[in-house]
C-alpha cells in the first residue's frame, strides 16, 4: 500500500521540479560536489522552488533545497561561512524577507551539481 501525498503537495512538488527543469534546461549535469568556491558572492541568488544557485561563466552551481516549496522570489541567504572563500553545503543558511529583512526561512542543501551549457550546433 501506497501512501498517496494531499493533491495540495503533490501541486507543489510538481511546480518545485517544473521550476527545476526550467532552469537547467540546456545545461549538463556535472560531478556533484560538498563545496564550490565562489568569486563573488553577488553571483548567489535564491532560485523559487528550487534551491542556491551559484553562476560563473558557462557553469551554474545548484544546490537543491531539502524544503524547496518554502523558497521565493523574496528571500536574500544569509550564510555563515566555516570554510573560507568556499561555499559548502554544510554552512549555516537562512533567508530574510527582501522588502521587510524579516527572517523567513533555513535552508537545508543537497550538493552542489554543475550544469554546463550544452554545444548546439549552429
Amino acid at each position: 500500500m501506497t501512501l498517496a501525498l494531499p493533491a495540495s503537495a503533490q501541486d507543489r512538488d510538481a511546480r518545485a521540479e517544473q521550476a527545476f527543469a526550467e532552469l537547467v534546461e540546456g545545461r549538463t549535469a556535472g560531478e556533484p560536489q560538498s563545496c564550490i568556491n565562489t568569486v563573488s558572492t553577488n553571483r548567489l541568488r535564491v532560485e523559487e522552488n528550487v534551491g542556491l544557485v551559484y553562476e560563473r561563466g558557462d557553469t551554474m552551481w545548484v544546490a537543491r533545497a531539502r524544503n524547496p516549496n518554502q523558497l521565493d522570489s523574496w528571500d536574500v541567504p544569509i550564510i555563515e561561512r566555516y570554510s573560507g572563500s568556499r561555499l559548502c553545503r554544510t554552512d549555516v543558511t537562512r533567508t530574510v524577507d527582501r522588502s521587510s529583512g524579516m527572517f523567513s526561512g533555513v535552508l537545508f542543501l543537497d550538493e552542489f551539481v554543475p550544469y554546463t551549457r550544452t554545444e548546439t550546433e549552429g
